[in-house]
């Protein structure tokens, strides 16, 4: 992104201990959505096209950075803040890293809801040439800097909490943390920083008079929505602020059209889209990337991640689906399938339309065609299933032999009994049936009857053991 031929980069401020989370994880790490805080950031700076992005660690500095991906484009640095000394004394330890020809966007690896659209607007209010400070009015503005204006409204200050006079302390217009500023400008205005103040740290606020003094216009972009601002120091702000975004995320559905049996106990820990007239019950997870198709039921306790579900698909109570991030890992359901209840999809399961699969199936590595069903106690594990094949309770695929994993065929129209073993490599031939209880070993032929099972012996008479005494 540029703003007046101006490139955009962005200095997050991550360094610090978050003691009263109470937890040996560092704070940027703690999930909200099924992201880590600082992913929320360094996700929404990558939207901005930011020509690089500059973490600066401290806290579990070495956790920190192996705990954080690049979504791509552009160049994720980091950089270290040891000891940590204030937000002024953090973006200092990342001037090397920013060019004086771009616009530097700063922000907090614990506030993790600010939008993409906010931030671009923060940018255009900037201009290349002025500081541009987003803003908020609280009730309760307590702990949060004051935005001081000089009568005409223009920004004269930022006062912290611990440093404002009562008078200063009313006013409800505070900082959020978050500025757009020219390097050119910032520069020189971190080397003038000194910590003479309550808290004995150096402010990043403090540029505010060093660009009042200068005559560089301070401008505020002030927004209403307080998700955007919210930063997180406790585990009870993590959990208020998850609730607050999956409440958003529920409303936004129910407005597209899906309907959820209670908005209150739904969770989104990635992107959900939905066709027209999808319905979903109560303490559903949906992460990754998760497609339900138009008129899909979800019952009530089902956990999705990264699945592309068809038109019509029924997905019922307390199925499990975990697909893989990879396209050949995705889960599909086919259109008009019906899914559980207590069914396990694993990666890579690939069900046609109409498939039918019943409680405690587990299918893995596997495509079932069009009209398949394994209705119940059931494992097909690197298996291609042909259309119309009905797979009996039971039975199981060996796919693994200790070393390696192998691939099973059935082939159209074939029936498995109850309670069979499928030793793989192996193929069943179209049309077969395979007799209950039987271990096969060996490809059979289309159309034939396959039994492999001991010849059944009874013994009149016959004595169970006794206890000795």
């Amino acid at each position: 992104m540029k703003q007046n031929g101006q490139a955009v980069d962005v200095a997050i401020m991550a360094a610090g201990k978050g003691t009263r989370m109470k937890s040996r994880l560092p704070k940027v790490l703690h999930r909200l959505a099924g992201r880590a805080l600082l992913q929320h950031v360094v996700d929404t700076a990558a939207g901005l096209n930011a020509r690089r992005v500059v973490v600066i660690t401290g806290h579990g500095a070495a956790e920190v950075e192996a705990g954080v991906v690049h979504p791509g484009g552009g160049l994720l640095q980091f950089v270290r803040q040891e000891p940590q000394l204030g937000t002024g004394h953090a973006v200092q330890q990342a001037v090397p890293a920013l060019p004086d020809d771009g616009i530097v966007v700063v922000l907090s690896g614990d506030v993790p809801l600010t939008e993409g659209t906010t931030l671009r607007a923060l940018i255009d209010a900037c201009g290349g040439d002025k500081l541009a400070l987003l803003t908020i009015a609280f009730d309760d503005p307590t702990g949060y800097g004051r935005i001081v204006r000089a009568a005409n409204g223009e920004v004269q200050a930022i006062v912290e909490h611990k440093d404002a006079s009562e008078a200063q302390r009313a006013i409800q217009e505070i900082y959020s943390g978050i500025m757009a500023v020219p390097a050119r400008l910032l520069k020189p205005w971190l080397a003038q920083l000194d910590n003479k103040n309550a808290q004995g740290e150096y402010y990043l606020t403090d540029v505010v008079k060093f660009a009042v003094a200068q005559g560089v216009p301070v401008v505020a972009h002030k927004i209403s929505d307080a998700l955007q601002v919210a930063g997180i120091n406790s585990p009870v702000q993590l959990a208020e602020l998850e609730r607050a975004h999956q409440q958003r995320v529920a409303r936004t559905l129910m407005e597209q059209g899906v309907r959820l049996a209670d908005p209150a106990r739904l969770d989104v820990r990635g992107e959900l889209l939905c066709g027209q007239d999808v319905e979903i019950d109560i303490n559903c997870i949906f992460a990754g990337r998760v497609e339900l198709g138009e008129g899909v039921k979800v019952g009530a306790h089902c956990t999705i991640s990264n699945a592309r579900i068809g038109a019509g698909a029924v997905i019922h109570p307390y199925t499990h689906i975990e697909g893989g991030f990879a396209e050949k890992e995705r889960v599909e359901v086919g259109a008009g399938a019906l899914v559980g209840p207590y069914a396990r999809l694993r990666p890579g399961a690939k069900l046609g339309d109409e498939v039918h699969i019943g409680n405690f199936v587990e299918i893995k590595a596997a495509t079932l065609a069009k009209g398949a069903k394994a209705n119940h106690l059931a494992y097909i594990g690197d298996t291609k299933v042909g259309e119309r094949v009905n797979y009996g309770a039971g039975s199981i695929t060996a796919n693994y032999d200790g070393a390696n994993k192998h691939t099973t065929v059935i082939e159209a129209d074939v029936h498995i009994g109850s309670n069979c073993v499928l030793i793989a490599p192996v193929t069943i031939g179209a049309g077969g049936t395979v007799g209950g209880g039987s271990t096969i070993t060996k490809d059979t032929a289309p159309g034939a009857l396959t039994v492999a099972r001991a010849k059944q012996v009874s013994l009149s008479n016959w004595k169970r053991p006794e206890k000795k005494k």
